[in-house]
């Protein structure tokens, strides 16, 4: 059976060169580790990290009804986002189901930028092309025009600001802006994915291994490291960020996610899947879905995504994400559970790992938050 090529980044080669244990992510080969994951979740939350993000997908759109169309699109109300600001949001489907969770950048009056989860660029391209039919706007494919590279950790400010002259003191959380880096054009942002202040920066790929050299050597005395997905999964789950494919999918409303706060009603016009976001959002008011939680191991056994929660010998909900966590030193998990049994310190929940059941606490998330 044949199957495409993965899709190599700008920085490959660069991976490759530092030794990077490299795999299979969303038909990309991209670094999972390049030396001790726990070594690099650990230089991200005390000094810096730095990550190859240019599997994500972008989307550009422009022209003088980009706004409407994306208030269509979207979830969110975009039109109200300020030039160099950024907005989370999702895209569903008319039947209330979430297509993917975005980042929407307003780069100028009639131009913004739209990141996608690298699993579902295809798929959201497709339905911004779809719902672009009768707004005066184009959406372009630009996941070629880009590499993305990001800087997280305490440590990232002192870094990024030794390379360039950019407001970062200024730079807001959820704001980009053009700024020069290292003699390198880029867009700028801060946002993240980590739970640690840290920066994106968006670049031709042609730029993308001297804008990697130059951060690692100003980096190289704050201890900074290169990072891979393996340390970017346990620093966002240690920060309850959802991930797409595990906390959120198509068979799940944002109001079943608990994220029903980025539906906006209250925006002019009709959008995909209102009708049916109305509904999800009256269900859930009189009967609570099932509600995300953090679970902590009482014992050292690490639940995995799909294992049943358990409560009393019944099945009360399923782990969606699970590792051992770097930071609290014990393994972690976020799980849908039933509404009775989500609330902190609820005793007797249990994870069935392997038809054992292991005790865990229910917690609220985030498990970490970062001291400002």
């Amino acid at each position: 059976m044949s199957s495409s090529p993965l899709r190599r980044t700008a920085l490959d080669a660069l991976h490759r060169s530092l030794g990077a244990t490299m795999t299979d992510f969303a038909g990309w080969d991209m670094p999972l580790r390049y030396g001790s994951e726990r070594d690099e979740h650990l230089a991200v939350r005390t000094k810096a990290g730095l990550f190859d993000l240019s599997h994500m997908g972008e989307i550009t759109v422009t022209g003088p009804e980009a706004n409407r169309l994306l208030d269509h699109a979207l979830v969110g109300n975009i039109s109200s986002v300020g030039a160099g600001r950024a907005r989370y949001t999702m895209i569903c489907r008319e039947d209330g189901g979430i297509l993917d969770d975005l980042i929407v950048y307003r780069l100028g009056e009639r131009e913004y930028l739209v990141v996608a989860n690298a699993s579902n660029a295809q798929v959201v391209l497709d339905a911004l092309v779809e719902r672009a039919a009768g707004f005066d706007a184009e959406v372009r494919d630009d996941r070629d025009a880009y590499a993305l590279i990001a800087i997280q950790g305490p440590e990232s400010a002192g870094v990024l600001g030794s390379l360039t002259d950019a407001d970062l003191d200024g730079l807001k959380y959820y704001a980009g802006l053009s700024a020069t880096v290292a003699g390198v054009p880029v867009l700028l942002a801060r946002t993240g994915y980590t739970g640690e202040d840290g920066f994106e920066l968006f670049a031709a790929p042609e730029h993308a291994e001297g804008l990697w050299r130059a951060l690692t050597e100003a980096g190289a005395p704050v201890g900074l490291v290169p990072c891979g997905l393996s340390c970017r999964d346990t620093l966002r789950l240690e920060a309850g960020m959802p991930l797409y494919g595990h906390e959120l999918g198509t068979s799940l409303t944002p109001f079943d996610a608990g994220l029903g706060r980025v539906v906006k009603f209250e925006k002019e016009g009709d959008f995909v899947g209102r009708a049916a976001l109305v509904e999800a959002a009256e269900r859930a008011e009189k009967n609570p879905p099932r509600v995300l939680v953090g679970l902590v191991a009482e014992g050292r056994r690490v639940p995995r995504a799909g294992y049943p929660v358990v409560f009393g010998g019944e099945v009360i909900g399923e782990v969606t994400s699970g590792a051992p966590s770097p930071t609290l030193g014990k393994p972690i998990a976020m799980a849908y559970v039933d509404a009775p049994h989500s609330v902190p310190g609820t005793a007797g929940v249990g994870v069935d790992i392997r038809g054992k059941h292991e005790p865990y606490e229910v917690v609220a998330l985030p498990f970490y938050k970062r001291q400002k």
